[in-house]
């Protein structure tokens, strides 16, 4: 009894052993190298487990590229690997350039991939380009009329400018710039509406992909919209504005008449209190005259019917006023 439990653990060591022995040393994955005719050494597979890392991600893309004709090594993966690229991808991009002849490096699809650019998506765009549809992009030609322009650039991956170059964003912020330069340079909205490949070869003329990682095939107009008429709303705008200035200056003028009148109106009154107190002053005047001699009785009654004659004057001068404008107005006919 004591030996078959002696055998059944010698037996679990060895087992134990064997999987320890088949996870750091993948057998497996050597003798699928070594049948594709890659040459890859135990102790480097060793290694990979050791620094955990999965040789089945660097192992089965060295295969792919030697199927390809790709001269690599299974270093090169592995520090491309660790430099936190994706090495899968790289292969991709390495294959679909050798197929379309397109030169290109390892160590530029390792630089453009650390970049954070898809190596491989760019590569396909250089051999099917790739079209960007701008926004509605408005602009307003010297005449005021809006016009509303839609465009389609047609572009093609710059491998050489694709690290450090501008991405699309770039590209459709100048193809707009120049549409709004290219309407509002025209006289009149009906020119560019009569020739919209103008605005195609004015913005294409202009180089806009330097510095940017695509090179532009072609700018298209899919559809030009007549908008606003901005200039008659701005002369509109305008004309209220000058309304608006000339109500509140004949406001101000009104204010200004308004309170000169008020001082008139108070100025009359206090002349008029002036002459009630002159008036007032008389009757005074004229009993200190009498008391002291300087004014005789004779000159008193005098002096009244000169003022009683005066009256007479004004009240028949008031009553023959409103009969003498008739005959005024016949005289004129």
């Amino acid at each position: 009894m004591d030996g078959m439990i002696l055998i059944v653990v010698v037996i679990a060591i060895v087992l134990i052993l064997l999987a320890i022995l088949f996870h750091y040393i993948p057998f497996g994955m050597w003798i699928r190298a070594m049948a594709s005719g890659v040459h890859v050494s135990i102790s480097s597979l060793i290694g990979m487990r050791i620094r955990h890392i999965s040789p089945a991600r660097l192992v089965d893309p060295l295969i792919k590229a030697n199927k390809a004709g790709l001269n690599l090594n299974i270093a090169q993966l592995e520090t491309h690997f660790l430099a936190g690229g994706n090495v899968d991808r790289v292969i991709n991009a390495l294959i679909a350039a050798q197929r379309a002849n397109i030169p290109l490096a390892f160590e530029k699809v390792c630089a453009i991939d650390l970049a954070g650019r898809d190596v491989f998506q760019a590569v396909q765009m250089s051999v099917t380009p790739k079209v960007i549809e701008t926004p509605v992009v408005a602009a307003i030609a010297k005449d005021g009329i809006e016009l509303r322009a839609k465009a389609r650039v047609t572009v093609r991956t710059n491998i050489e400018r694709l690290v450090g170059g501008a991405g699309e964003e770039t590209i459709i912020a100048r193809v707009g710039e120049g549409i709004v330069t290219t309407v509002g340079s025209s006289e009149t909205h009906k020119e560019v509406l009569e020739n919209p490949d103008l605005i195609s070869r004015t913005v294409l003329s202009k180089g806009l992909d330097a510095g940017t990682a695509y090179e532009i095939l072609s700018i298209d107009i899919a559809d030009v919209d007549v908008g606003r008429n901005i200039g008659a709303q701005l002369q509109m705008d305008q004309a209220e504005a000058d309304r608006r200035i000339a109500q509140a200056k004949a406001e101000e003028r009104r204010a200004m008449a308004v309170a000169h009148e008020q001082e008139m109106k108070a100025a009359v009154q206090e002349m008029r209190a002036k002459v009630v107190e002159a008036e007032a002053d008389v009757p005074r005047a004229m009993a200190d005259a009498l008391r002291s001699g300087k004014l005789g009785v004779l000159d008193y009654y005098q002096m009244k019917n000169v003022m009683a004659d005066t009256d007479m004057r004004e009240s028949i001068a008031k009553a023959s006023a409103p009969q003498a404008a008739p005959a005024e107005a016949h005289a004129k006919k």
